[in-house]
């Protein structure tokens, strides 16, 4: 870094999805009527910052340079968005100014928003952001003293928080700042989650949610109105293992880019339920110049429920057949594409006809035959069968039976068998890149796994038409599941002829 001829530099991070690659801040002060010009395919809100910076330092009764000022962003191909470029702004400036030596920007990272008085308010994205500044060697940063909790997560970092300008210069001194805080796990609580036990009866359907935690598999419910399919989905994540380690970071890295305060590193999966009258912006990512992560992504690692899928647009469903096979989303744009993780549970629910009562007792549905073909065909061909398992949930035919099944068991023990058959599968994979069934390649699970003895059953669905190629590796996935909740060493016919009923829809039995 140097300062010569009014030449200063401050380093800062430009986030590409939930990469970040480092930024240079040049600030250029040379002769002429005072103009300020920013350079570096800024976006509206950083084009602003020269005017927040000008009144913030002045507010923190530095001056601002009274000839031609130049501030550019490089890498300049490079789109350059959001407003917490502020902070490294105002250093540069400072520096070229003669307020700042040169050499105490020197691999710092800075991030923050100024406002008009000098106050540094807090950004989106500081822990991705400390995360690629980590990756590339840099280990000092100034954030503000708000989001200290954050930046504490990554560890290896020298991070001092601020939250005014004017503690800037005594941080670059060598002054403490705001020093950090341990992170803790606990610093907040974790909501109540619903409850397992709530669901009264339903024994195949609560045994197929239980299969799809135990092997994270995607899961299709089907039935009229007010038989449940909600009330379990909504209780999924509580039968879930806790985030592991580099999970917790990863789901916390792309909360962070929408969330503006993330004190802790998350323990339980995450749960998104969008409405269907969702777009499809929302619900895999969008936006103008670099998109921000969608539904997918922010139900990374947890489940994403679709209840009413029919309902959604066929354009949002179809675009998650991708994400659905390969566990991330590319969204390109015209400037610039980005790429996010979007490892999800998917979980749809959706009633058998436009009003819902076809499948009941006694039906009083008016509907069309055409009209139920249509409505079942909403959910395209390719989305069910990338599913791998369906559950037919059929009314209750008496009140009296609700009272009469007793209490249900709880998600603690159910929670309890789901974990011990994710920790069967991570002794088995331990040697791939792995952790459950659900993620394994066809080629694995049929050439490197033992197949059951009797794979009859599965030749005749597929010469009935009734599966898929992608099917059969479907119904091997969650004959392991079954397996493993069961403790068995390997998937045997009837874990095999469960996995099948489950695939295909049918009463299964335990």
């Amino acid at each position: 870094m140097s300062a010569v001829w009014g030449i200063a530099r401050a380093q800062s991070v430009a986030l590409v999805g939930v990469d970040a690659m480092p930024i240079t801040i040049e600030a250029w002060t040379g002769s002429g009527l005072p103009r300020t010009t920013m350079v570096g395919l800024p976006d509206a809100a950083l084009t602003q910052a020269k005017e927040r910076c000008r009144a913030a330092v002045i507010s923190a009764g530095y001056g601002w340079p009274t000839q031609v000022l130049t501030i550019n962003l490089t890498p300049a191909s490079l789109p350059k968005t959001g407003s917490h470029y502020d902070l490294g702004i105002a250093a540069a400036v400072l520096a070229a100014e003669g307020v700042v030596h040169h050499t105490q920007l020197e691999g710092v990272i800075l991030l923050g928003e100024l406002g008009l008085d000098g106050s540094v308010h807090p950004v989106r994205g500081v822990l991705p952001a400390l995360l690629g500044a980590r990756r590339v060697g840099v280990t000092r940063a100034v954030v503000p003293a708000s989001q200290l909790g954050e930046a504490a997560l990554v560890d290896g970092m020298d991070v001092r928080g601020v939250s005014q300008l004017r503690e800037l210069l005594g941080v670059l001194d060598g002054g403490p700042g705001v020093t950090p805080v341990a992170p803790t796990k606990d610093s907040r609580a974790e909501p109540a989650q619903p409850d397992l036990k709530d669901v009264v009866g339903l024994k195949e359907a609560r045994w197929a949610l239980e299969v799809a935690a135990a092997g994270r598999h995607h899961l299709y419910f089907h039935g009229p109105p007010g038989v449940g399919k909600t009330l379990l989905a909504s209780r999924l994540p509580s039968i879930l293992p806790n985030l592991a380690g580099e999970e917790a970071m990863e789901v916390a890295a792309i909360h962070s880019l929408v969330d503006v305060e993330i004190d802790s590193l998350p323990q339980r999966p995450p749960y998104a339920a969008p409405h269907h009258s969702a777009s499809v912006a929302s619900l895999i990512g969008g936006g103008a110049r670099i998109a921000r992560p969608g539904a997918v992504s922010l139900a990374h690692r947890g489940v994403l429920f679709l209840d009413e899928a029919p309902e959604f647009s066929s354009v949002a469903l179809e675009a998650m057949r991708t994400p659905l096979e390969l566990g991330e989303i590319t969204l390109g744009r015209s400037q610039m594409s980005v790429k996010y993780p979007a490892r999800f549970q998917l979980v749809l629910a959706a009633n058998p006809c436009p009003c819902g009562l076809a499948s009941t007792p006694r039906s009083k549905c008016s509907c069309t035959p055409m009209a139920i073909r249509k409505y079942a065909s909403r959910i395209s061909g390719p989305i069910i069968d990338r599913i791998d398992i369906q559950a037919k949930i059929l009314p209750t035919r008496s009140s009296l039976k609700l009272a009469e099944v007793g209490e249900a068991e709880s998600s603690s023990v159910v929670a309890n068998r789901v974990q011990a058959a994710r920790d069967r599968q991570t002794v088995r994979l331990r040697n791939t890149s792995w952790s459950t069934n659900a993620e394994l390649s066809g080629r694995f699970v049929r050439k490197d796994l033992p197949l059951p003895s009797d794979m009859s059953m599965v030749e005749a669905a597929v010469l009935g038409g009734t599966l898929s190629a992608r099917g059969v590796d479907k119904v091997l996935k969650v004959a392991w599941t079954v397996a493993d909740l069961l403790g068995a060493d390997r998937p045997e016919t009837d874990h095999l002829a469960a996995a099948l009923a489950l695939r295909l829809g049918q009463e299964n039995l335990r």
